[in-house]
């Protein structure tokens, strides 16, 4: 069975294209990753501010990621950008994410670092895009919404993608201690982790883009 085949299988099921979605989406989000600069940015707010840019934050993910699940496919088919070069891109896209993981290359640029320095709110800008649901998550959802072929597929994305906003509240609400507590070593070793995951399914994604040429 070809891998567009096997994904096609998986989004059939409600819980498990719930489970599917939140799987791949979870590790390239890294809501963990996340949590440093957001308390860093958000250091001057108090408590309850604080907690609410974290609920804007995960509300403006899953809404992005959202729009790009149900219209991917059209931006795709206007562009007239087939299914594997989306794969193929989506993972090179994924790579490079991973290797500033794994090489601890930071996730914002330094125009992007003073920008946000000075905003009032940086729920949407820098926090949800770039560096949560960036182009790397985007190109997944986008790929996993164009094997999906039913109204009971697009629940479970949209389910899994709820989920991943939840865990991007959750962490960005309660990580600010852990991450403290943990120091910067081993957090910088739990993002490396996570850095590996995310290339194997780069990997994946160029790999099954390929193979989708090649049949």
């Amino acid at each position: 069975m070809s891998p567009a085949h096997e994904v096609e299988n998986i989004l059939k099921n409600l819980p498990s294209a719930a489970g599917a979605t939140f799987l791949a989406l979870f590790p390239i989000v890294n809501p963990f990753g996340g949590v440093p600069l957001f308390f860093s940015l958000t250091s001057g707010l108090p408590s309850g501010e604080r907690n609410r840019t974290a609920m804007r934050t995960a509300m403006y993910v899953m809404l992005i990621l959202v729009f790009f699940m149900f219209l991917g496919r059209f931006v795709l088919n206007f562009f007239g950008i087939s299914l594997p070069v989306l794969k193929i891109a989506g993972g090179l896209i994924v790579a490079n994410t991973a290797w500033g993981m794994v090489t601890a290359s930071s996730r914002i640029t330094s125009a992007e670092s003073d920008e946000a320095s000075t905003k009032e709110d940086i729920s949407l800008t820098p926090m949800a895009m770039p560096i949560l649901s960036g182009p790397g998550s985007i190109g997944v959802v986008m790929g996993l919404a164009a094997h999906a072929d039913s109204a009971l597929s697009y629940l479970g994305m949209v389910i899994g993608i709820v989920g991943v906003g939840v865990a991007v509240y959750l962490f960005l609400r309660l990580g600010g201690p852990l991450v403290a507590r943990l120091g910067p070593g081993a957090t910088g070793a739990i993002n490396r982790i996570f850095g590996f995951l995310i290339l194997a399914i780069a990997v994946q994604l160029v790999w099954d883009g390929v193979a989708d040429f090649r049949g």
